[in-house]
Order: C-alpha cells, then sequence, then structure tokens
C-alpha cells in the first residue's frame, strides 16, 4: 500500500535548538485546557526558521512537568538530545527509540502518541519551511475549502440555548453533538427539527476518562430513530446495544464511525465491521507515516474520513485544519476554529466553509 508518506520521509531537516511553551485556557466544557506547543528552530535560507507543534496530552500535570523540567535542566527532559541533522523518517526513528516523558510517565499510554505527533508535526513544519515550500505542493494535492461543524456541550440540564444561540449568528452552521442520557424526547425533537447535526458522538470507548459514557440502548434508539442521516461515533456495542446496529439494515452500520479505538490501520481492519467513516485525530496516531498509511487505506477503500479537533490552543488547530482541507474537505470536520470553544462567543465567528491560506509556507493552516 503506498501513502504519500513517501513524499515526505527523506526531507532533511536540521534543528539547532528545541523549546516548550504551555498553553493554558477556559473550554465550553467546563474545563481548563493546557496544552504544550513544541518550538523547533534550525538554519533557514535568511536566517533561523521555526516549526511548531502542538501536545494536546489531557492531563495538565503531564503539562507541568514537562515544563518544571525545561526550567530545571534540558538534560532531564531529553529535548537537548533532539538537535542535530535528520531526514523526516530517520527523526521519527529518534523519537521512537526515546522517553518523551522522562520526567515521569503519562496517566495514559496514548499520550505518548500525542507528543511524538507535536513533535513529528513540528520537524515536517521546520522541514517544509527550510526548503522554502509547503505541505500541499510537497504532497502533490490541493488545499480546499474547508467544511466543519461544531461541537459544543448542551449544558445541565441540557437545553437547545448555545446551539440556538450558535445559529443564529452563523446561520448554516452544522453540529458534532455527545448524547447523553438525559436528552429526553422534547430536546430530541428540537435538535433533529433544526436540521443540523451532522454527527452523534456517543462516546462508548473512552473508558476510564471523564467524558467516558454508558452504553444507553434506549439513547442509542432514541438518536438513531430522530436522526436519520447523522454520522453515529463510538457507539458501545453490548448484548443490548449490538442488535440495534446488527439486526438493521447495512445503511445504519453505514452511519457508524470510530474515534478513540483507532490509532493506525490494524486498528481499523480490527473492527467489528468494515467502516464507512472514521474521526481522524493524528495525535492518536503518533506518527506521519501512521497517519498517512491509514489514510492511504482509506482512500483505496472508500472509507469516508473527517477530521477531529482536542481543544487545540495553538498550531495544533491550524494543522488538523489543513491536513482536512487536503484529504476530505467535504466531509463533516470537527475542527472549527478555536472560537467556538471559547465560553463566551465573540462577536464574527468565522462561518465554514474557511478558505485555505492563499500563500502557505510549512505546515500550517
Amino acid at each position: 500500500m503506498d501513502s504519500d508518506y513517501g513524499r515526505l520521509a527523506d526531507l532533511p531537516v536540521t534543528i539547532d535548538s528545541v523549546s516548550t511553551d504551555r498553553l493554558e485556557r477556559d473550554t465550553t466544557s467546563g474545563f481548563t485546557r493546557v496544552t504544550t506547543v513544541f518550538s523547533l528552530s534550525g538554519p533557514g535560507p535568511d536566517g533561523v526558521v521555526t516549526g511548531r507543534g502542538e501536545d494536546v496530552t489531557y492531563e495538565t500535570a503531564d503539562h507541568d512537568a514537562l515544563a518544571e523540567s525545561e526550567s530545571e535542566s534540558e538534560s532531564r527532559s531529553g529535548l537537548s538530545d533532539l538537535t542535530g541533522e535528520y531526514t523526516i523518517d530517520s527523526f521519527s526513528n529518534r523519537l521512537a527509540a526515546i522517553d518523551l516523558f522522562s520526567a515521569g510517565g503519562p496517566d495514559r499510554e496514548v499520550f505518548r502518541n500525542y507528543r511524538r505527533w507535536a513533535l513529528e508535526s513540528a520537524a515536517l513544519d521546520l522541514a517544509l519551511r527550510q526548503a522554502e515550500t509547503d505541505l500541499a505542493t510537497t504532497l502533490d494535492r490541493s488545499a480546499d475549502p474547508l467544511r466543519f461543524v461544531a461541537s459544543t456541550r448542551l449544558g445541565d440540564p441540557p437545553t437547545t440555548d448555545r446551539v440556538d444561540s450558535l445559529r443564529e449568528q452563523v446561520p448554516g452552521l452544522e453540529f458534532k453533538l455527545d448524547p447523553t442520557s438525559d436528552w429526553d424526547d422534547p430536546l430530541v425533537d428540537e435538535l433533529a427539527d433544526t436540521g443540523a447535526v451532522r454527527i452523534l458522538d456517543l462516546k462508548g470507548h473512552y473508558e476510564g476518562t471523564d467524558v467516558d459514557a454508558p452504553a444507553d440502548p434506549e439513547l442509542y434508539e432514541r438518536v438513531l430513530e430522530a436522526f436519520p442521516d447523522a454520522v453515529i461515533e463510538d457507539p458501545a456495542l453490548t448484548e443490548e446495544t449490538r442488535p440495534l446496529f446488527a439486526d438493521r439494515d447495512p445503511d445504519v452500520r453505514g452511519r457508524v464511525s470510530w474515534d478513540a479505538p483507532i490509532h493506525g490501520v490494524e486498528d481499523v481492519e480490527a473492527l467489528p465491521w468494515e467502516p464507512s467513516w472514521l474521526n481522524i485525530k493524528p495525535s492518536r496516531f503518533g506518527s506521519l507515516e501512521s497517519v498517512l498509511e491509514t489514510l492511504a487505506y482509506c482512500e483505496e477503500r472508500g472509507i469516508r474520513c473527517y477530521g477531529g479537533g482536542q481543544f487545540e490552543l495553538g498550531v495544533g488547530r491550524g494543522q488538523l485544519q489543513l491536513l482536512a482541507s487536503l484529504y476530505y474537505p467535504d466531509s463533516p470536520n470537527d475542527v472549527a476554529p478555536r472560537a467556538y470553544n471559547d465560553p463566551e462567543l465573540v462577536d464574527e465567528l468565522p462561518a465554514s466553509p474557511l478558505e485555505p491560506a492563499a500563500e502557505p509556507v510549512g505546515f500550517r493552516w
């Protein structure tokens, strides 16, 4: 299976220094988001240039431990070991060989992938800038206008207030929503009447996290019936819920998408049936090679993809938008501009679709 990684693997990248910046911001989901931006700097055509990537690890303590180790000693964090001359592929191999959480293991193993993705995307950004080019040109793909949906919580108790406010401000806006067991029939009917719900995330594969949701067969049936055209993401298949998918028309299974379980091609092949949809969150994959290999696999089999965000606060959001623009621009991409995640709505929110940069450079939107 060919993938676009072959076009990137041999790109040279020279790293003279590594630094980090801790970012923090409140979100609409009621928690304070913390991320870390990695900056890799090296020689460019007209002086020093910098590539950036964002670590979206969810535990604040992991970001604090990294910041503390950086302030005490670069050698303790291991980041100084990353300087040198590489190709994109050899840099990826270097990351695979070292502990990126030397200040203390992460709360969840998948966070190792998150940090590796931040560094690989920063290295790609730097390599492209050193070569004075951009990702679309290098991959021989076009960056197209990007369709996006807004993801929002409905409050406690849930109401349509936030959805209504957003639709009033941005006519035609579409949504990805997270159904919960306290969604009653009147609420579901109100949401269905908008005609704007494109993805319903059941969060059935987030066990042991703050957002996991138990498999509720009544809720599953309610949303399957009320939103016949919506993509249904991450259902938990139990003795009670499996018949809702296995015993129905194949079109129902064709609406199911997978997100949390997907870290590469092997996970796609291990799904209970061949999927029609996947939510692509590059940080889950860890490496550029794994992301692009999976996208090639999906293109060969006609599996539709859409991008998923993780409350990025820095450069990471734009990188997700760029990948979506290159590979699945017309899908219901859950990569709305950051302002949509702010608790208080700003006066002017960008509308979908987003236009790509006129003169791009590096791995940036």
